[in-house]
């Protein structure tokens, strides 16, 4: 299974097993993006559950082709908000920009 891990415009298509647990996917992460496990968040973008880091994919009911949202922790030791660009949002205001029709 895969599922796709979204943050700002970036997203992250991660190979994965349903037995897997978070903390191993953060791990997964970490070396694409080189931001600590300790400093990421993942959400659940279907239900906004944050995943909790000692339980499967499969336990939290993460199926396959699943969004979730990452997001890092701040300098002042708070998680940022989820930001997640559409591709909807990106093409309507580029339609808004130059007028053209997609």
């Amino acid at each position: 299974m895969y599922i796709r891990v979204k943050r700002d415009k970036s997203t992250y298509f991660i190979q994965c097993d349903p037995t897997e647990t978070i903390l191993q996917i953060k791990e997964k992460l970490y070396n694409l993006i080189d931001q600590l496990v300790n400093d990421q968040r993942l959400i659940l973008v279907a239900t906004g559950d944050v995943l909790d880091d000692s339980k499967s994919l499969a336990d939290q009911k993460v199926e396959n082709d699943a969004v979730v949202a990452l997001t890092l922790r701040k300098d002042d030791n708070e998680f940022e908000d989820v930001n997640i660009v559409r591709p909807n949002d990106f093409y309507q205001s580029r339609d808004a920009e130059s007028g053209a029709s997609w």
